[in-house]
């Protein structure tokens, strides 16, 4: 397996699980300038332990905050064993978060336990249902991606029944909400909207982080599933941060068709600048009409989908993707559709609803 510990940076004091002293030593001598440095730091190369094998020596990456670095798109350049130790902060709870990654010639699986490797739950949230209390549940996930990716002669629209990608932190990404406009429920509120049981064919589907309340997410875009399932609506913000390399933003993690999603940041070859991938939707102008029972009313101002448009007045084609230098990966943008609009490729099958295998519950927003 290929053990990359120079996949994350982190901006505190690391907890050090494995010695990678041997390793630091060799690059330390390889710049000497000396023959006799030379000589002596291939002789310790040859008789050095070679940095280790997770799951060979039970090696454990400590992710905890960890600023992902590496921006390689082959999946199996991450198999790894990682942890991290976190805090629900509202409740002052702390829980463990589990991840492994491992590979084959043709696939990568992602096996986790849905807790991020960031604390969560700030006084910004309002976890499912709103009540104190209120907390994750960790639930096992298992993801399989390919490690060859094609582009479909046609995209796959999300739906809810797909997750849409599994970040290197173990946590999934599930842009769609379960809500929408729907005045005649019993459940509406004043503006009509509920918050869960629409499908994604439903017209006016409530855009989870275009609403006043963003579904209690918490300042990492995400919150809980009725039944403790901790998920990502947008951008997981403590994954990269705003000082990309040269090169741009890091992988993140994989879309349920085996690309890469990246951060925020790409090398534009246009202008020789690193800057942000802008959407290529735009928010309608004006009013949605009259307000009646199909038609929420008001100006379109984002709460909906249906809000925004496809116009191609940025870098991003309809998936929120683009090739760069060759590769074609997904990005993480200020607006709508925030992260993946729909899949190039095609989808994994683990990725449906019926693979979640902890007790996290029923799908839900």
């Amino acid at each position: 397996m290929i053990y990359k510990k120079s996949v994350y940076r982190k901006s505190w004091q690391p907890v050090i699980r494995a010695s990678f002293i041997a390793a630091g030593l060799i690059v330390a001598a390889g710049c000497s300038d000396s023959d006799s440095s030379s000589e002596e730091s291939e002789d310790a190369a040859e008789n050095s332990d070679p940095t280790p094998d997770p799951e060979e020596s039970g090696a454990v990456v400590d992710i905890y905050n960890a600023i992902f670095t590496e921006r390689s798109a082959d999946c199996g350049d991450y198999v790894n064993t990682l942890d991290a130790t976190v805090t629900d902060i509202k409740n002052s709870l702390t829980f463990n978060a589990d991840v492994q990654i491992t590979a084959t010639d043709t696939e990568c699986t992602i096996t986790s336990n849905s807790v991020p490797n960031h604390d969560f739950n700030d006084e910004s949230a309002a976890f499912a249902g709103g009540l104190e209390g209120a907390t994750i549940t960790a639930t096992d996930l298992v993801s399989t991606v390919t490690r060859t990716p094609t582009l479909a002669a046609t995209t796959t629209p999300l739906s809810q029944g797909v997750k849409n990608a599994i970040f290197l932190n173990g946590v999934r990404l599930d842009i769609l909400s379960a809500g929408c406009y729907r005045p005649n429920s019993p459940d509406a509120g004043e503006d009509g909207n509920v918050g869960i049981g629409c499908d994604s064919n439903a017209d006016w589907l409530l855009d989870p982080l275009g609403t006043e309340s963003k579904f209690g997410v918490d300042q990492h875009n995400a919150h809980t599933q009725p039944g403790g399932l901790y998920h990502y609506h947008g951008g997981p913000n403590a994954m990269f941060d705003d000082n990309p390399g040269s090169n741009g933003s890091p992988v993140i993690g994989f879309a349920a068709d085996g690309y890469p999603v990246y951060g925020s940041y790409f090398y534009d070859n246009n202008t020789g600048q690193v800057r942000k991938a802008i959407s290529g939707y735009t928010l309608k102008t004006g009013s949605r009409g009259t307000r009646s029972d199909t038609n929420p009313g008001g100006d379109h101002n984002g709460t909906y989908n249906d809000d925004w448009e496809y116009t191609g007045n940025g870098d991003l084609d309809e998936c929120n993707g683009m090739a760069v230098d060759g590769q074609y990966g997904y990005y993480v943008t200020d607006t709508y559709p925030w992260v993946i609009k729909c899949f190039s490729g095609t989808p994994h099958e683990s990725f449906g609803n019926n693979n979640i295998q902890g007790p996290g519950g029923p799908p839900g927003n």
